[in-house]
């Protein structure tokens, strides 16, 4: 939601400007005195425009007209693009895209890191439409409309988008906002719905209905009929991720994805972290790996490791790997993983990464030779002396912030010695201002 102080109508008035750059988060940036963001504006384009809201440091514009479009732009594919948030770049050609965050990522690089980046890898890309695994989309009954809308917020704003479809989730479950709206609606507790999470397996779709209060009879019935209309899997959650559980009683075969280059089939909760775009993860371990330059020798740390996305298939070309998190219950899944797969040469480890680790920490005795970082968005800072302490010949970081991953190779290189051989951009997010990308470290022992 946005901050700041909105402008009356009666004070906002027409504007024109050139537009000369895009905010991180995909908007224009005019620049006539102070700068004004305006959503849906491209660079090199001249649009007419109304600021809404003052900040300190900028304006926020309502665009009302593109006077002289872009090359670059295209016609939006779905129709709710512009009020929902999901997407901000649908207007913007896919190759654009993907140059804008390769721009990004380089910029961060340079700017904040203080790197020039020796070799530039080849995108990780996939497919650009039906590609979202994982989603959260709000639920809200709105009385003045009478009925419930089902989406993802609205841009800039705080409420739930009204949509009937959606061209970035994965089939089939981007048909399915309009009847989940239906059948919400429907439910003697239809004010008592605000989410809904959705994970597409590779042999199941999921759906978690959060319930603030007890459905009743009649509506666990709806339930249930929507679940066998549609082939999916319902699961409650009255309370904390603790209390999610499946409408039908134990499901008969756990949610799963597979990497078959690696022969590995992952389990998962309806309610786990996996990476978004199945598709683009399986290209994105495969690059991980290859980078990591492993030998049957290689004893290989994977810190920040989740479910074992990467520990499993790291296992088939290392003589050991480690995977450590702080979810215990993402540990528990992984160790579940590595025994149904037959895998005897990982072990999993719980521990606090946020925090600097003891080097008498158990799961730190013995060499590694490689390391892979996966962190979340504020980066892996505490865990940079931890990686340098271990002398790795090289390190693999993954990254969902270009920011974050500019700070900490920043201190890798020039703390630590260690050199940046290359880097990429991963198109985990299209039409989405979200960078992923990946980059590769030598050791300062490294030869």
């Amino acid at each position: 939601m946005s901050t700041g102080r909105a402008l009356p109508r009666a004070q906002r008035t027409l504007e024109e400007a050139a537009v000369i750059a895009l905010t991180h988060e995909g908007e224009g940036i005019a620049r006539d005195g102070k700068a004004v963001f305006i959503a849906g504006a491209l660079p090199g384009e001249r649009v007419r425009f109304e600021r809404v809201r003052r900040h300190r440091q900028h304006d926020e514009g309502r665009l009302i007209e593109v006077l002289e479009p872009a090359a670059e732009r295209v016609a939006p594919r779905c129709a709710h693009f512009g009020v929902c948030g999901g997407c901000a770049l649908q207007h913007l050609a896919p190759e654009a895209q993907l140059a804008l965050k390769q721009t990004e990522l380089r910029d961060n690089l340079e700017r904040v890191a203080r790197l020039k980046c020796p070799k530039w890898l080849a995108p990780i890309e996939g497919p650009a439409w039906g590609y979202r695994r994982r989603a959260r989309l709000g639920a809200k009954y709105v009385p003045k409309k009478g009925k419930v809308v089902v989406g993802f917020r609205e841009r800039m704003a705080p409420y739930v988008a009204d949509v009937t479809r959606c061209e970035v989730l994965c089939a089939p479950v981007g048909e399915w906002p309009a009847p989940l709206a239906e059948l919400i609606g429907a439910l003697d507790i239809r004010q008592q719905v605000p989410q809904v999470e959705v994970a597409v397996a590779d042999n199941a779709v999921a759906l978690v209905f959060r319930v603030l209060a007890a459905p009743t009879t009649a509506d666990l019935e709806r339930f249930r009929a929507f679940a066998t209309r549609h082939g999916a899997r319902i699961f409650l959650q009255p309370g904390g991720l603790g209390t999610v559980e499946a409408l039908a009683g134990p499901a008969p075969q756990p949610l799963y994805y597979e990497l078959p280059e690696f022969g590995v089939r992952l389990s998962f909760a309806p309610t786990d972290f996996v990476q978004i775009n199945g598709e683009v993860n399986r290209a994105l371990v495969s690059r991980a790996i290859e980078l990591l330059d492993l030998t049957p020798a290689s004893a290989v740390l994977d810190l920040y490791c989740g479910l074992g996305n990467f520990t499993l298939a790291l296992a088939g070309s290392a003589s050991r790997v480690v995977g450590v998190e702080g979810e215990a219950a993402l540990i528990e899944r992984a160790r579940h993983n590595a025994r149904d797969n037959g895998i005897g040469n990982a072990e999993f480890h719980v521990a606090d990464l946020s925090q600097p680790i003891a080097p008498g920490t158990p799961w730190l005795a013995g060499r590694y030779s490689h390391v892979l970082l996966d962190p979340p968005r504020v980066g892996a800072r505490e865990m940079l002396g931890t990686v340098a302490r271990l002398a790795p010949l090289r390190v693999v970081y993954i990254s969902c912030h270009p920011g974050s991953l500019a700070r900490d190779l920043g201190v890798l290189v020039h703390e630590y010695g260690f050199t940046l051989e290359a880097a990429g951009v991963v198109n985990m997010f299209p039409h989405t201002a979200h960078v992923e990308s990946i980059a590769v470290l030598r050791g300062p022992a490294c030869p």
